[in-house]
């Protein structure tokens, strides 16, 4: 039973994956209206019967995100009765339920009434959160396994406020970048890294200052990944998860400041922009699992003092 849970987890955690590479494909091939104005079905028909390139990116979003819901909804119920003693199973369960209906109000809402590009923007990182709640979830149910004693784990402050502050901040950057895709302004500054040669690079309209808006805070959660990358290495050697979720971490960043600018070299290719969109992901969910294990860490260190005092 717990291996066939685990491998239904890893499923899901795919699902998951699809449903956001999906939503990117939707906003970068601009399908979004290719089933029309209604919803769930398109253009009101079970089987539509005008069939356009639009309306299959759109179908196919769609789908996979019923899907995802069906499967987490299982995997939730699932891994609550099998492993709910575990403190964090029945909070991601719940979590990753209200983030997936949340992103599929979201994206009815767009298809049927509109929404501005700002709310929009909001669509992707809604769907990161879900994504993050189902790999957590999926790696709680390997954990079982006790193969890393996360009891033992003793994070010091340092390093609890990098994992804190990465994250959130990350969010912020996830946003920019999906604002700028939503503005149209991807290819605002066709030059990288600065926006044009004219004006010492400086952006002059709108549309190029949303785009170096986020290339800026990209810049600064790449600096700051590589420093605490660095921290990593050099202080906590002795701690594994750390030291190589860390050196993960670099390489995926460096890897999604390589794509991002791809994106705009190659003017907007499919495949590089699924690419960037694949990458935060990963990086994000690596991100939520250090949030774990803060928040692990800060147990861990009152179970010890309350041990301390209570010998003394």
């Amino acid at each position: 039973m717990q291996r066939a849970l685990k491998w239904f987890a890893v499923l899901t955690t795919i699902i998951m994956l699809f449903v956001l590479i999906g939503g990117a494909l939707v906003t970068k091939t601009e399908s979004g209206a290719g089933c029309g104005d209604s919803w769930p079905l398109c253009h009101g028909e079970l089987v539509p019967s005008n069939i356009t390139f639009e309306l299959l990116v759109e179908l196919s979003h769609r789908i996979v995100s019923g899907l995802a819901g069906i499967a987490v909804l299982i995997l939730s119920i699932w891994s609550w009765r099998q492993i709910g003693h575990i403190r964090e199973t029945k909070f991601l369960a719940v979590l990753s339920i209200f983030f997936l209906v949340m992103q599929a109000l979201i994206g009815a809402a767009a298809v049927m009434w509109g929404q501005s590009d700002a709310v929009l923007a909001l669509h992707f990182g809604i769907s990161l959160i879900s994504f993050a709640s189902v790999l957590l979830l999926t790696l709680l149910i390997f954990e079982v396994d006790k193969r890393f004693d996360s009891k033992a784990l003793i994070i010091d402050k340092t390093m609890k406020f990098h994992m804190v502050g990465i994250i959130v901040y990350s969010y912020v950057v996830v946003y920019t970048g999906a604002y700028v895709r939503h503005k149209g302004a991807s290819l605002a500054c066709p030059s990288w890294p600065i926006c044009s040669r004219r004006a010492g690079g400086l952006p002059t309209t709108l549309h190029e200052w949303i785009q170096m808006g986020h290339r800026m805070a990209a810049g600064l959660i790449f600096i700051w990944i590589a420093y605490t990358a660095w921290r990593a290495i050099r202080y906590h050697k002795n701690q594994k998860v750390i030291y190589w979720g860390w050196i993960v971490a670099f390489i995926l960043v460096c890897m999604q400041v390589t794509s991002g600018a791809l994106v705009v070299l190659t003017g907007l290719n499919l495949f590089v922009s699924l690419a960037h969109a694949l990458i935060i992901s990963c990086l994000f969910g690596l991100l939520s699992y250090f949030l774990l294990l803060v928040s692990r860490s800060n147990l861990n260190s009152e179970i010890q003092s309350t041990s301390e005092q209570n010998f003394t």
